[in-house]
């Protein structure tokens, strides 16, 4: 996706870029992206650890929990804090290492416009989209795949925000590839390379924040195109259903599509077949 723009036109976001671009020693160290990506998601999910630990004392918040009764325990708060570390330090930063060593690196002194950045970022967005809905389905289709790769992350049956990153190797690997190749596939700006990052991993921590808050992003945007918490969190009690990320289109078009309905009971025993590894796919 070409980028560039006319040089007489104002650019909105150049200040921006002239920012950043400023501090390149720092943007092309290798312990950025992999601190990028550890301090966003420990950002987002900040406001709904937050909630969470207020609990019912913030009744406003807490009656858009979807599972009022449930609690995050200090324990587990700490495993999925753990999990997270342990995945960026020991394997996401290797990773970052070899990616920047194959990728050349491209000086460009021209922001995007801001058009040309919210073309790039929704386009990321629905390739990113498309390619996680394969290889979800996939890893629910093949119970080897699942049983391997995919169960770890379904031990949380009740989602909460921490619960985004909590997965195996395999699975944090292959997404961060997945993520990573899409604004490449598309060539953007790496203005829009960034914002695509950072709005792929709210959206990522929003779909797990177990909250349906009245201004998620899912109800900002018209039509339902955008499925927010209700949808992935009913995907994590029934498996067979909601497999794409953030869009519904997929879903939809492969019949996998279930609307979630408020109040919507919990399945324990969907919950127990995914903590055993038994969770895997019946069409």
């Amino acid at each position: 996706m070409n980028e560039s723009c006319e040089s007489g036109e104002v650019l909105f976001l150049q200040p921006i870029w002239d920012k950043l671009d400023s501090h390149r020693d720092l943007l092309s160290s290798p312990f950025f992206p992999v601190m990028f990506s550890f301090t966003a998601n420990l950002l987002a999910c900040a406001p709904y650890l937050l909630l969470d630990a207020m609990g019912p004392s913030w009744p406003f918040f807490h009656r858009y929990k979807m599972k009022p009764h449930y609690s995050i325990k200090p324990c587990t708060v700490t495993r999925c804090l753990s999990r997270i570390s342990y995945n960026h330090s020991l394997f996401i930063f290797p990773a970052t290492l070899l990616c920047r060593g194959l990728r050349s690196e491209s000086r460009l002194r021209q922001a995007p416009s801001v058009p040309q950045l919210l073309t790039g970022v929704t386009l990321c967005l629905l390739l990113f989209d498309l390619l996680f809905f394969l290889w979800h389905l996939l890893h629910h289709r093949v119970p080897w795949l699942y049983r391997r790769l995919h169960s770890l992350h379904h031990q949380h049956s009740s989602t909460f925000s921490l619960s985004a990153q909590y997965a195996g190797v395999w699975e944090i690997l292959s997404l961060q590839l997945l993520a990573v190749a899409s604004p490449c596939l598309l060539t953007c700006h790496p203005l829009t390379e960034m914002t695509f990052f950072l709005l792929n991993i709210w959206l990522s921590v929003e779909d797990h924040c177990g909250y349906d808050l009245p201004w998620a992003t899912h109800k900002l945007v018209p039509f339902g195109l955008l499925g927010g918490a209700p949808y992935h969190e009913l995907h994590h009690q029934k498996f067979q259903c909601n497999f794409a990320p953030y869009f519904t289109h997929w879903d939809k078009l492969f019949r996998t599509y279930r609307k979630p309905s408020r109040g919507q009971p919990d399945d324990r025993e969907t919950a127990e077949r995914s903590r055993s590894g038994r969770g895997v796919a019946r069409r």
